[in-house]
């Protein structure tokens, strides 16, 4: 292996947690800075990797010794981070979702074109394993074209802790921008083709959480495909149930759990006082807590998924794809996971290292983006929409 990539992170906030456990134990990422706009998370930064944390992008960019900027900052501010890095001649790790508006991710990729640097977009999930290897499967022929995809996935997103923008669609809160880019990405992956026209309806039921928290959608691809997706994130029915209580990063599920969101949620009396738990919980507060090194004994997922081919039927789970064929029902078993979120790495180490094209490029993530806005205009209007949309 060559050097390691030298990883500068904007965005102390949950998505750096999430990838943390990742940044220490794989040897071709070695972390060196940081900036966020927190004091105590610039001093945990700091104390934990003997390297200097910055108030702004700007500082970080500017740092020689920064190969790759990994933007984990809130959904506002990756457009403007993103030129910031790539006008410093950094490769840029973006988090999902790529932006809020197209005219965004457009600008993105032009600085990144004209600076000759990678952009990358995730983690998203379809990144995962068990969805690479279904489609991997699906690409060996034996079962002809898809025809037909259904994804579903019930949580508790709506009741964890939020910062009040994350609760206005118009400002990226609500489960759009920050689940239907998973699933959405994956539904993407496994149709293999793209998608031209969605009929959505959304669903905002809780007044004192007033953006979306649940979707449903039709989506049809070239080539004829079709895919409904469903999400709720209500915490209600937890379809974690139906990947044999395997959560979403892999690690087993307690289900005597349920309802400890809403019970969480129920005991704080404001807005700003939910807003201050979050960042208590958040690297470098008080109530922080680091994520368990060890890694999962499944791989990540982001709920149910059933692809129909012409000859077969396949259900992706956390440790295994299930063929459901003409002649046979066969469970290919998948290894356990090196690392949590190792696929990332996989991509982002070989699209800066070695020069390969990612395939979650900015072009990739675009398109994820493109859809989303579709969900929300649809149900406005209530109407199919047509894709490409119009700026």
């Amino acid at each position: 292996m060559s050097a390691p990539l030298r990883l500068g992170v904007a965005g102390l906030g949950r998505a750096f947690s999430l990838m943390l456990p990742t940044f220490v134990q794989d040897q071709r990422i070695r972390l060196v800075a940081a900036c966020d706009p927190r004091e105590a998370a610039r001093a945990q930064f700091q104390a934990d990797f003997d390297a200097p944390a910055f108030e702004s992008i700007e500082q970080l960019a500017a740092r020689p010794d920064v190969d790759v900027i990994y933007i984990a900052s809130p959904h506002q501010f990756h457009a403007e981070q993103t030129r910031v890095a790539a006008r410093c001649g950094k490769h840029v790790l973006v988090e999902k979702p790529m932006a809020l508006a197209l005219a965004d991710c457009d600008a993105m990729i032009a600085a990144c074109q004209e600076a000759g640097v990678k952009l990358i977009v995730g983690h998203c999930h379809s990144f995962d394993a068990p969805y690479r290897k279904l489609r991997a499967i699906v690409d060996e022929g034996h079962y002809g074209a898809v025809r037909m995809i259904h994804a579903l996935n019930y949580t508790d997103f709506l009741y964890r802790p939020r910062r009040p923008e994350e609760l206005v669609t118009q400002e990226g809160g609500g489960v759009v921008f920050s689940q239907a880019a998973h699933q959405v990405d994956i539904v993407r992956l496994l149709a293999g083709a793209p998608v031209n026209r969605v009929r959505a309806a959304t669903g905002a039921w809780d007044a004192k959480r007033p953006t979306e928290g649940a979707y449903a959608l039709l989506m049809w691809f070239d080539g004829g495909a079709f895919a409904s997706l469903t999400y709720s994130g209500y915490g209600h029915f937890d379809s974690d149930e139906w990947c044999d209580w395997s959560g979403e990063m892999g690690a087993p599920k307690n289900s005597a759990d349920y309802g400890a969101a809403r019970r969480r949620l129920a005991s704080i009396p404001s807005a700003a006082q939910e807003a201050r738990l979050k960042a208590a919980g958040t690297y470098g507060g008080a109530a922080y807590v680091a994520a368990h090194h060890a890694n999962p004994p499944r791989h990540q997922h982001f709920g149910p998924v059933i692809v129909s081919c012409e000859h077969a039927d396949f259900r992706a789970m956390p440790d295994a794809v299930w063929v459901y064929a003409d002649d046979r029902r066969e469970r290919i078993v998948l290894p356990a996971p090196p690392l949590p979120r190792y696929e990332v790495i996989d991509e982002l180490y070989a699209a800066v290292a070695d020069g390969a094209a990612p395939l979650h490029d900015g072009a990739w993530a675009r398109s994820t983006l493109e859809v989303c806005l579709a969900i929300l205009r649809s149900a406005r209007e209530g109407r199919d929409v047509t894709l490409p949309l119009l700026r």
